[in-house]
């Protein structure tokens, strides 16, 4: 019987190994399926999903308190299963060098726990090579068993998009690889298990790692020629929105839109993609130009903030601005690698300390990470200027009534930076009005 087998009859389990904003569904995912024991070394964060709490917002609550993933903190209990799937976070380093130590840290837990017959699938976003070179050597290490004679491994890139409902696990093709075509096979009927649109069978794990980081590669270009045009045309007073709408009347022309490009993964992959590149001798000229285009509008946003204090004949220093927004995607709560922190910043370095408003992001995590504390919507009042950062459901609702009461009453113009282009130019085009937008 194979494990495939064994997993459907319940003969065997499951492990997820990270529970975050990709591993928790894809764990939820299959114990509708199978058996699963999901690992977390957050105790806290398995205390949460073992009360019915979802702090991702990615199910929601009731989802979570009728799941049937065994959730633990206890690594002891990876040895229950048999087929192993790592999703933990690959960031970078403050050098934008790879930071592979979530990835190793899952694989030495995991290889304390490897029993004999067992599959390993990595999900984590990696540069081509990292799947065989630096975690196969680290499970053997710690399990004392051989890769290719008493597990298997296989690779298989995360798709899910945080804060998507449309674009799910179950509904996005699933590239599937393994280290020789049994394991293929295997790990393919696996995810077809819960993957409604299918799987994609690539032909090595290498182009499986390859296909994934050139995913967000591509997009992260795409957006950079967006940022750069809309820096081009702002200097020539043209909307760039305006430009895009008309362009985007022919069939072929690719509808990509200006913004701040954060979160774990476009603003993270392509770096490693260019890492292994210079390992290799050949330095990136147009990934990485994109990458300081797009790691660079937040200051643009603050300086253009700044001008338009200017115009408005508003002082500078100590200026009341209000950023509504902090989430590094819209209707999401997670705030790491948020670019909005880059504008936060810049504005200090002209004597800006910014309040800031995000009613869905998590609190707690903003104060760790960047010792901001969040203000509510009644608290902002009286303010010189306001940056709509991220498109959130509930900003999207404001009236115009509801943002003017925003402002100082005693100011002639009202500063309204619409960074993501979500209200009509049109209607705050009047005199009492400074409106900009990407």
């Amino acid at each position: 019987m194979s494990l495939y087998e064994k997993l459907v009859s319940g003969e065997e389990k499951l492990s997820l190994v990270g529970l975050g904003y990709v591993g928790m569904p894809i764990a939820v995912a299959f114990a509708r399926k199978i058996k699963v024991v999901g690992f977390d070394l957050n105790a806290k964060k398995i205390e949460l999903y073992q009360n019915g709490i979802d702090p991702t917002n990615e199910v929601g609550g009731e989802v979570i308190r009728n799941t049937a993933v065994e959730f633990t903190a206890d690594a002891s209990r990876l040895r229950e299963a048999r087929f192993h799937i790592v999703a933990v976070p690959t960031p970078v380093n403050d050098d934008h060098t790879p930071d592979l130590s979530p990835v190793e840290g899952a694989s030495r837990i995991l290889g304390q726990n490897l029993v004999k017959g067992s599959i390993v699938v990595f999900e984590s976003t990696v540069y081509p090579g990292v799947t065989e070179d630096i975690c196969v050597p680290i499970l053997e290490k710690e399990s004392g068993l051989k890769c290719g004679v008493d597990f298997k491994i296989g690779y298989s890139p995360e798709r899910i998009n945080p804060g998507d409902k449309v674009h799910r696990l179950e509904t996005i093709t699933k590239i599937v690889s393994g280290m020789d075509e049994e394991t293929l096979e295997e790990v393919a009927k696996v995810y077809e298990l819960v993957v409604e649109a299918g799987v994609y069978r690539a032909e090595s794990i290498k182009v499986a790692e390859a296909a994934k980081v050139i995913e967000n590669s591509q997009r992260d270009i795409n957006i950079a020629f967006m940022n750069e045009l809309s820096i081009i045309f702002n200097k020539m007073g043209i909307d760039t929105q305006a430009v895009l709408k008309a362009a985007g009347t022919k069939w072929n022309f690719l509808k990509f839109y200006p913004g701040l490009v954060g979160g774990h993964c476009i603003g993270v992959d392509p770096y490693y993609l260019t890492y292994k590149a210079e390992a290799l001798g050949y330095h990136s000229q147009i990934i990485l130009a994109g990458r300081r285009i797009n790691d660079d509008m937040g200051k643009y946003v603050a300086e253009s903030l700044v001008k338009n204090l200017i115009k408005a004949q508003i002082p500078v220093l100590g200026a009341k601005v209000a950023i509504l927004g902090f989430t590094f995607k819209e209707n999401c709560p997670d705030t790491r690698n948020t670019k909005v922190i880059d504008i936060y910043k810049e504005l200090g370095e002209y004597g800006i300390t910014p309040m800031v408003v995000d009613p869905e992001a998590d609190a707690e995590e903003a104060e760790r990470l960047y010792g901001i504390r969040f203000d509510s919507l009644a608290d902002v009042k009286n303010m010189d200027a306001v940056v709509i950062a991220v498109a959130h459901g509930r900003f999207l609702s404001l009236t115009k009534e509801q943002i003017s009461g925003f402002f100082n009453p005693a100011r002639e113009k009202k500063v309204f930076l619409d960074i993501k282009g979500l209200f009509e130019k049109k209607e705050y085009g009047t005199e009492d009005y400074l409106y900009w937008r990407l």
